[in-house]
This record gives C-alpha cells, sequence and structure tokens, in this order.
C-alpha cells in the first residue's frame, strides 16, 4: 500500500503567540511527508493570520464562525488529503510524530483514526506525572481498553473518507466531549486506535488558568457523557488564553 497523502490542519484562534513556533516544529518534523499545510483563523482579532502567511506552503483559511468544531469541519471541507491530521496551534510537534502516523495509517487499512496523549511542556513537573499517571494510565487507558475508542483533539489523524461517511464533525459541540464524539462516531466504520507513543508536546495554559483538579473534572465528566448518553455534559466554553 502506498503512503498516505497527509494534510495536516490547525485550528487557530488568537494564537500569534503561539502560531509560529508550532508551524516551526511541523515544518520540521514533516519533510516531504505531507501534502498540506491549512491553518483555520477562527475569527482571530489578533496577528494570527499575518503570523502564519509569513510560513511558506502554508495555506490560511478563514473561517469567521467562531467555534473549535466549525474550524474542523472548515479544515474537513478544505483539506485534499486521504489521512486528515489535527493538531492544537499551541502545540511542539516530536520527531517522528509522522513517521507514526504513516506507519499506522499504510499497515492497517481498517484503521480510521490514530491518537494519543498528551504532554505540557510548560507546566510544573509534579503536575505533569499526576496527569500521566492518574489520567492516563489510572483512567484513559483501561477505559480505552474496555470501550475500544479514544481521541485526544490536538493530537489525532482520521482517514478522509471515514468523515464523509461521519458526515463531518458535530458542529453543535462547543469544546469539552468532542474529541469523544470524533472517536465514538469513527468506531461505527473502523478501527479508532489510541497509541501511547504517539505523543504531543502541548501548552498546559489551559491547566494553568483554570486549575488542574476543575479541567481534569470537566474532562471526565465530558468524556463519560458522550460515551454513555453521546452528547457532551457542557455547554457554553470559555476559551482560556
Amino acid at each position: 500500500m502506498n503512503d498516505p497523502k497527509i494534510s495536516l490542519i490547525i485550528p487557530a484562534y488568537n494564537e500569534e503567540k503561539y502560531i509560529g513556533m508550532c508551524l516551526e516544529y511541523a515544518i520540521k518534523n514533516a519533510g516531504d511527508k505531507l501534502l498540506e499545510i491549512i491553518v483555520i483563523n477562527n475569527a482571530s482579532s489578533d496577528r494570527t493570520q499575518e503570523i502564519a502567511e509569513k510560513y511558506k506552503g502554508v495555506r490560511v483559511v478563514l473561517e469567521e464562525k467562531k467555534g473549535l468544531t466549525r474550524a474542523r469541519q472548515r479544515g474537513f471541507k478544505e483539506a485534499r488529503g486521504d489521512v486528515l491530521a489535527y493538531i492544537d496551534a499551541d502545540t511542539q510537534m516530536p520527531s517522528g510524530w509522522f513517521d507514526i502516523l504513516i506507519t499506522e495509517f499504510k499497515n492497517n487499512p481498517n484503521l480510521a483514526c490514530l491518537s494519543g496523549p498528551y504532554v505540557y511542556y510548560d507546566i510544573p513537573s509534579w503536575q505533569s506525572f499526576l496527569i500521566k499517571f492518574l489520567y492516563w494510565y489510572i483512567l484513559a487507558m483501561p477505559m480505552y481498553w474496555v470501550i475500544g475508542y479514544m481521541a485526544v483533539g490536538g493530537n489525532f489523524a482520521i482517514r478522509k473518507d471515514i468523515l464523509v461517511k461521519m458526515n463531518g464533525f458535530d458542529t453543535t459541540i462547543e469544546f469539552y466531549g468532542e474529541d469523544t464524539n470524533i472517536a465514538r462516531r469513527a468506531h461505527e466504520f473502523g478501527r479508532v486506535k489510541f497509541k501511547p507513543g504517539f505523543l504531543m508536546y502541548t501548552s498546559g495554559r489551559r491547566l494553568a488558568g483554570q486549575g488542574l483538579f476543575k479541567t481534569g473534572v470537566l474532562y471526565v465528566v465530558n468524556f463519560f457523557s458522550e460515551i454513555f448518553r453521546h452528547k457532551p455534559a457542557s455547554g457554553d466554553y470559555k476559551d482560556i488564553r
């Protein structure tokens, strides 16, 4: 089987502090493995678009209706690749990330979606350890083994034909639970694999701004709500910068 054609999609709302760094890591680690990089400027009022447009080979698309799922949906409509990879605008992509992605999709025809955990690069080490141990090892991985699917919103790749079958993303979801919604629906059409070694480094600014405990509770509550009720528990979302 040939290597998949990959579209990298980066939703960005007021990310002038991070988008340049994100693109530098992605471009450095992509080599010739990418078909395209698309930044979805999600109604930003800062210099996000101006900064992103400076990078050669990066296409910036404006989505005027604010909302993460609407930005994801716009990326889906714009992308030309066989596999659509989504990362957040504050991530630092590690070397080998694309190699894992290509190998997994190339060797597993039934693979619908691939995801992996976050590593937070700007929080205290004790918090990072706590998240890794309590959330990923004690809660997330056992639940993945039980239900058979899991995805992290800033670190996943999905076949475009699967998204077509899913009718795209659920744009009624504002934020919490949207990644579990993606995984649950994709699972109906193929395997959704959560690979611990498929890491993405990301900012912990939301943890710092909202609090580790509160953030953890919100994610867990919406995770289970999406699994059992097929909809998130939380509605509106206020973005934390």
